[in-house]
């Protein structure tokens, strides 16, 4: 007899989860909440929403769940974990304390400077006029974040005083983020190339995944808004042997070793954004889950069974994980619903998915879709992520570039140039 596992959210990296959780031999069910159409291919899908944390306490204990896998870092903010341990059970993701380190810019900044880890110089501020007095005085361009979370919009690159000082009200006059921007963060903006890097931690050992790197702004050649992220490929070329040695050494290290020394063991996934330059490594900031889009390629790489990785982390105790890794590459390209990430339309019918995985090394995730009239149709911003392995970057961009053409709903929007910082770098 398996074990039962509990994957927490409906999104694009739930979805992998299901789906690469559901192939492992010591996995009898998988339920997930809330799940989406595609998850429900993997999982039974329970209506609960990742913000009704006593009903998903109730439902796990219900069901004797024996791992429950926390998607989105709301409900870790929110202390689910916490509620879970308390009934016993297994939970991979960090408890209230750790998910400090995404829930809170100014913790999370605090904890690099206190222990010496690369970052961009900072500010923290209350008051908009002190912020804003700071802001016309600081070199451009500036970066302005929200102390909380924002579902990857609270932060704006300004290239001009007036880009800053409008996101600069919109977070702290006009509250477009509520109580996330009762605090900002002005920092200074980082040169080089940004990757991604994550890790399966125990609070004193990490095992890492692979590279990767994401593609935050909507338009093309990084135009544009902020995104939760447009696609992803990995492994990340500018992530050399010698960047990844120095990522060990001077950023997770040290930042266990820290986060212990103030009382928080971090146990589950802890996900670095990166910027590189000249081969020096420093933090952007820290997610304490699974990247989306980055887990749709990363999933396709893993080899090995994910759920042992899950449980130790769980345990507390990663000491022989193993893991085995495809090395040819893969990329994530994500549809999305035109006029995202402002305004959009929803309830639109999708077609072409199965047609789409029909290309060999094909998978295609849901990310913000629902079911009208035993239809598919778009129901968010970020809609579905084409996610294709290729014996080279070059032939994996080509097949998932090929499934999304052969996918169609009114308004569909996607980038064209994912993975094209890696195939300039001459990695074909």
């Amino acid at each position: 007899m398996g074990i039962s596992v509990l994957i927490i959210g409906g999104g694009g990296r739930e979805h992998a989860l299901a789906w690469k959780i559901s192939k492992s031999p010591l996995v009898s069910k998988v339920y997930a909440a809330p799940g989406n159409p595609g998850i429900a291919r993997h999982a039974e899908c329970v209506p609960l929403a990742t913000d009704d944390l006593d009903g998903l306490r109730k439902f796990a204990v219900s069901k004797r769940i024996d791992l429950t896998v926390v998607g989105p870092e709301t409900p870790l903010a929110a202390g689910l974990t916490d509620l879970l341990t308390k009934e016993g059970l297994l939970v991979c993701g960090p408890d209230r304390a750790g998910a400090q380190m995404e829930g809170s810019k100014v913790f999370m900044k605090t904890i690099l400077r206190k222990y010496g880890i690369p970052t961009a110089s900072f500010k923290v501020f209350e008051e908009y006029d002190e912020a804003e007095q700071y802001l016309l005085t600081h070199r451009l361009p500036v970066v302005v974040k929200a102390d909380g979370l924002a579902a990857g919009k609270g932060v704006a690159v300004a290239q001009t005083y007036e880009e800053g000082i409008a996101f600069l009200k919109d977070v702290m006059e006009r509250r477009v983020f509520g109580p996330a921007g009762e605090r900002v963060v002005i920092e200074e903006c980082l040169p080089g190339e940004e990757a991604s890097y994550i890790v399966f931690t125990d609070g004193d050992r990490f095992v890492p995944l692979p590279s990767s790197q994401d593609h935050k702004r909507i338009g093309d050649n990084d135009t544009g808004p902020n995104t939760g992220g447009m696609g992803a490929y990995s492994p990340a070329p500018v992530v050399t042997p010698e960047v990844e040695a120095r990522v060990h050494r001077e950023i997770f290290e040290p930042l266990l070793a820290g986060l212990r020394a103030e009382g928080i063991v971090f146990r589950g996934i802890l996900y670095a954004g990166l910027m590189i330059e000249r081969g020096v490594p420093r933090v952007l900031e820290f997610n304490v889950r699974f990247g989306d889009p980055e887990a749709q390629p990363l999933f396709l790489r893993l080899k090995s069974d994910l759920v042992p990785l899950l449980l130790q982390c769980a345990r507390g105790e990663i000491a022989d994980a193993k893991m085995e890794i495809d090395p040819r590459p893969t990329v994530c390209v994500v549809m999305s619903s035109g006029g995202y990430p402002g305004k959009y339309e929803v309830g639109r019918p999708i077609e072409g998915i199965e047609e789409a995985e029909k290309e060999e090394g094909v998978v295609v995730f849901h990310a913000g879709t629902s079911m009208k009239e035993d239809r598919v149709v778009n129901h968010g911003g970020r809609v579905l992520g084409v996610t294709a392995i290729g014996d080279t970057l070059k032939d994996a961009i080509a097949r998932a570039y090929r499934a999304v053409d052969k996918i169609h709903w009114e308004g569909a929007y996607w980038r064209t140039d994912i993975g094209r910082k890696a195939l300039t770098r001459g990695n074909g």
